[in-house]
């Protein structure tokens, strides 16, 4: 298995397979890889954004927020199956679609909780062991051995690191990890049971829906500032819509195999955007740390025996 493919049905893309036609034109003249960059920078400014606004709001109302503009977003365009929800699906799809809902709440408040207590890049890195180890345990080879104690000794330097690195917030990110390994379980199957993202929206209300009391509860009338709001809804944009678009466009020019190895410079851009936008400086060990994850997310995808073929909305 792929790391495209440990991400959840070749990352966030393809839940957009069946709403973005109207992008082709415009994408079709950029290469792959410039797709592939752009959704990585776009996630990565998102969740900078994200956290510059902790300062204003808690980590779980920004989680709730973002979450609702997904819900907004994806309940618009899927309204007419939303309405007919029941007559559709069985409850046994229904029940699939909430429990990836829960997980993709408790995913992203884990990682901005996280977030709130690691620099930006550390945050993005520890994570990735989540995808990393879907791949990993999907494959029966001794050579992946290698990638899981490159990854494993990264996720322990980063551990050890300074000030800047609280056990807290190692914590919170290793259970974003576990969250998007269960996430990626979750997605295949939802997407099994529902054609194009709809599935997608029926988690994203459900998400919403549970952040909605914790966010009200912990930022109250924060939540009534327009600024907040706006920028929020950037978040929501920049972290989901945008990235699936630009990586369903790539993918239908590039390998699995491909798509994975560059998305697997992710923490690196998360730790230069943390650098840029949040002026996070970074030690050289945990760039020697991020490298390592790195290392281990291109080989566990590298050397692959075979890619996996897409699969259909």
């Amino acid at each position: 298995m792929a790391l495209a493919d440990a991400q959840g049905s070749y990352g966030r893309a393809a839940w957009f397979r069946a709403r973005t036609g109207a992008l082709r034109p415009s994408l079709g003249s950029v290469p792959p890889p410039a797709l592939i960059l752009l959704g990585i920078v776009s996630v990565q400014i998102g969740a900078g954004m994200a956290k510059n606004m902790f300062a204003r709001s808690s980590p779980d109302a920004i989680v709730m927020m973002r979450l609702l503009t997904s819900a907004v977003v994806l309940g618009a365009v899927y309204r007419s199956t939303l309405r007919d929800l029941r007559r559709l699906h069985s409850w046994r799809d229904i029940g699939v679609a909430t429990l990836f809902g829960l997980t993709l709440a408790a995913m992203n408040a884990c990682f901005y909780q996280a977030l709130a207590r690691l620099p930006l890049g550390i945050a993005v890195t520890v994570e990735f062991l989540g995808p990393l180890s879907v791949a990993i345990l999907a494959s029966r080879r001794r050579l992946d051995l290698v990638w899981a104690l490159l990854a494993l000794g990264g996720v322990a330097m980063l551990a050890r690191g300074n000030g800047d690195v609280t056990f807290a917030g190692v914590a919170f990110a290793l259970l974003a990890a576990a969250g998007w390994a269960c996430y990626i379980l979750l997605s295949g199957a939802t997407g099994q049971r529902f054609s194009g993202s709809s599935g997608l929206a029926v988690a994203s209300i459900v998400g919403a829906v549970v952040m909605l009391p914790v966010g009200i509860g912990t930022a109250g009338t924060k939540l009534l500032d327009p600024e907040l709001l706006l920028v929020a809804v950037g978040v929501g944009l920049l972290s989901s819509v945008i990235p699936y678009s630009l990586e369903l466009e790539a993918l239908r020019r590039m390998s699995a195999r491909v798509f994975g190895i560059l998305m697997s410079i992710e923490p690196a851009v998360g730790a230069l955007v943390g650098l840029v936008f949040l002026g996070e400086v970074l030690g050289w060990q945990e760039w020697l740390a991020i490298g390592l994850v790195i290392t281990a997310c291109v080989g566990a995808t590298r050397f692959q025996q075979s890619p996996p073929e897409a699969p259909e909305a």
